[in-house]
């Protein structure tokens, strides 16, 4: 292997080693996401509260826009991520009510 194909094969490591850190980071933002929205789900369910609030929603996905804007980061992607990260709320919402 030339000094250059190891140099490149070194950098290839360290990339995705950084994306599996960051891929770690995620999953646990996400468990913690969600353990919060949980709380929320009980919270709504012992007082009668709807699983949704379109306003909240609309209101956060323009927060999510903007900071994918300032991070460089495409917005309609960040706009789609959002959205489904919502459903997924809304839908354990949805079974605290049950």
């Amino acid at each position: 292997m030339t000094d250059v194909a190891a140099r490149a094969a070194q950098l290839l490591a360290e990339h995705r080693a950084s994306i599996d850190r960051l891929d770690a980071v995620l999953v646990y933002t996400l468990a913690e996401r969600f353990a919060r929205t949980q709380a929320v789900g009980r919270l709504k369910a012992r007082h009668d509260l709807p699983p949704s609030d379109p306003d909240r929603e609309a209101r956060q996905i323009e927060r999510l826009e903007s900071l994918a804007r300032e991070a460089g980061l495409d917005p309609v992607f960040a706009k789609k991520f959002l959205a489904f990260i919502i459903e997924e709320v809304i839908r354990h919402h949805r079974q605290h009510q049950s």
